[in-house]
């Protein structure tokens, strides 16, 4: 897969340089072009959209109204599927607007209510998520004052935008810390979008609410408790992915949202048939339930690995497995295979590994298997 950063590519600084030079002809577009061809192979994408965005606010006219006027004259003309589309001869969208986005969130807080309506004109030609933040940071009322008409506007991409740009813990995005500490102020408008026709939008409140969850998780399963309540399949999948990491972590509260009680069963057995491993090969397991209920009962199980550290201690990971009805009296035997492959975003260490169970946030059993790293250093 090609790195995101060259989507920030000499050809899209080129068509950048040609629509800032046409609307602002005082710019010479190859010495614009130039400045930023010499520092952009070595850097990564968000360095790439902050050299871009940092030569053009340097050129830009210093008066808000004449910068804005050219920012908005070089985007592209509103056409389906834009935020998809490459920067062309008609104007920059997708990946080119990331840099302007920046000029604005960056430069624009003097004029409040002017810069956030750019932004959301912007966003529609890609995404103003990131760009929003400073705004909300530095006054949030007034903000929210001023975006709170985007919940109704009838392009999906200004709806999300409000939705994702307020997200406490954005990813990528500065953290609002003012809704980490009090998110009250947003769960009205998050209930107004809960329903939107647009799965784009309704994905982005689920996330939302996850990133309330990680400091609020008892705000969050009132919530869930609530807005289940009558909801059509849409609804009740946004609640389940809002509610992931909480149902990973085995939150009562929230697993009760979802009718799932304390379960009542014995674990005959959790065994590992191959105990001793090398990385690149698969773990491969089995388990056998026996329901003591009188009555069906609702079952999540999820299975936890806890991987050796380099200071030796063991971290868990939970993985999701299985969700069914376990009958009354009833007996079930499950088996799962996991590979276990180098990934980037893990490093394994050999030696002793752990495998556990977690069903209806309750855990169950822990046994060993050895690892074996390859060329370990």
């Amino acid at each position: 897969m090609e790195p995101f950063k060259n989507k920030l590519s000499p050809a899209l600084v080129s068509c950048i340089a040609n629509h800032l030079s046409r609307h602002l002809p005082s710019v010479d577009a190859t010495a614009f072009e130039n400045r930023i061809l010499s520092e952009l192979d070595q850097l990564e994408l968000k360095q790439r959209a902050q050299l871009i965005s940092d030569q053009l606010h340097a050129v830009l006219p210093s008066n808000f109204k004449r910068r804005n006027k050219i920012l908005a004259a070089m985007m592209h003309p509103k056409t389906a599927a834009l935020s998809e589309q490459e920067s062309d001869e008609h104007g920059i969208c997708g990946w080119g607007m990331m840099p302007l986005c920046m000029v604005v969130g960056q430069h624009g807080l003097s004029e409040f209510e002017a810069s956030l309506a750019l932004l959301r004109e912007m966003t529609s030609r890609f995404t103003a998520e990131f760009d929003v933040r400073p705004f909300l940071i530095a006054d949030q009322n007034k903000a929210l004052q001023i975006m709170a008409p985007w919940v109704e506007d009838p392009d999906e991409h200004v709806r999300r935008l409000f939705s994702e740009g307020t997200r406490p813990r954005l990813p990528w995005g500065q953290r609002l810390q003012a809704l980490v500490v009090d998110p009250s102020p947003m769960i009205p408008y998050l209930t107004a979008l809960r329903d939107d026709p647009s799965e784009y939008v309704r994905r982005s409140v689920a996330n939302h609410l996850n990133d309330i969850a990680k400091d609020h998780p008892d705000l969050v399963a009132d919530i869930a408790a609530d807005w289940l309540q009558g909801a059509d399949k849409n609804r009740e999948r946004l609640v389940r992915h809002a509610c992931r990491s909480l149902i990973k972590q085995g939150h009562p509260a929230t697993l009760k949202a979802f009718g799932l009680g304390p379960p009542l069963l014995e674990l005959n057995f959790l065994r590992i048939d191959s105990p001793s491993i090398e990385l690149g090969d698969s773990l491969q397991f089995e388990a056998s339930i026996s329901s003591t209920s009188n009555t069906a009962q609702s079952l999540v199980i999820d299975y936890l690995l806890h991987f050796k550290k380099a200071n030796g201690s063991l971290s868990a990971k939970v993985f999701k497995w299985k969700k069914f009805e376990l009958a009354d009296s009833e007996t079930i035997k499950l088996q799962k295979k996991h590979a276990l492959r180098a990934v980037t975003t893990r490093r394994y260490y050999s030696g002793q590994q752990q495998l556990s169970l977690r069903i209806n946030g309750q855990d169950f059993a822990l046994e060993s298997f050895d690892l074996k790293v390859p060329d370990e250093k």
